[in-house]
């Protein structure tokens, strides 16, 4: 008798769990997410100019950036851009004596937007570049000829850390065509050339975007 009840209840053991394992193996497994997070995906790209000064010059910027942009909201992506006129070196700071040299100035780096009201004719941009600046000395009329043995490209080289935050005022013209005028703060640290200190390669910027691609 013992044995037959022994035995009845391993049976209802051994079904309970197959039972159980069966309505596990029908249902949806569990996940930290339960929705793919990115909804659309598309990508553009930027030319932007910027109208700043740099130790007291005015500096014409030209920027160019572009990323992958997710849920019509955030975008990932890299940017690069250099001075494009000419900034005078005092003579006191010259990296060759007695010659008129211009300062070079460049950044790249990470970038990111976050946009509000994408779909809006009118809507604001949150922007944000990090990573790497650099400033040379140059002979920007004779830049392949030397002087005194040295070549006149790349001189007094100095590299530092810029973060430039900027807010725009974005206007859908096309679909794929947006123009993005915009305020921005540049700041440097870690500057070391000669007469290049931080504040004097920090500053405002002025900024007109055209954006293209797929948003």
């Amino acid at each position: 008798m013992k044995k037959n009840i022994l035995a009845l209840i391993v049976c209802s053991l051994i079904s309970s769990v197959g039972f159980s394992q069966s309505r596990e193996s029908g249902t949806e497994i569990q996940t930290l997410f339960k929705n793919n997070p990115v909804r659309t995906s598309g990508g553009y790209g930027a030319i932007s100019n910027k109208f700043t000064t740099i130790k007291g010059e005015y500096a014409n910027l030209v920027e160019m950036y572009g990323g992958w942009y997710i849920n019509q909201r955030f975008m990932l992506g890299l940017s690069g851009g250099a001075t494009t006129n000419n900034i005078p070196v005092p003579f006191e700071y010259a990296a060759i004596p007695g010659e008129r040299l211009s300062y070079e100035y460049g950044q790249f780096g990470l970038a990111t937007e976050y946009v509000l009201g994408s779909n809006r004719t009118f809507h604001i941009v949150f922007h944000l570049m990090t990573g790497a600046g650099f400033t040379v000395q140059y002979d920007r009329y004779n830049v392949w000829e030397t002087s005194n043995g040295r070549n006149h490209v790349g001189l007094d080289e100095n590299w530092f850390f810029v973060a430039e935050p900027e807010i725009q005022l974005e206007v859908n013209v096309f679909k794929w065509m947006r123009f993005s005028p915009g305020y921005s703060y540049r700041s440097v640290y870690g500057s070391d050339a000669a007469g290049l200190r931080d504040e004097d390669l920090s500053g405002s910027s002025f900024n007109l975007t055209l954006k293209f691609g797929k948003f």
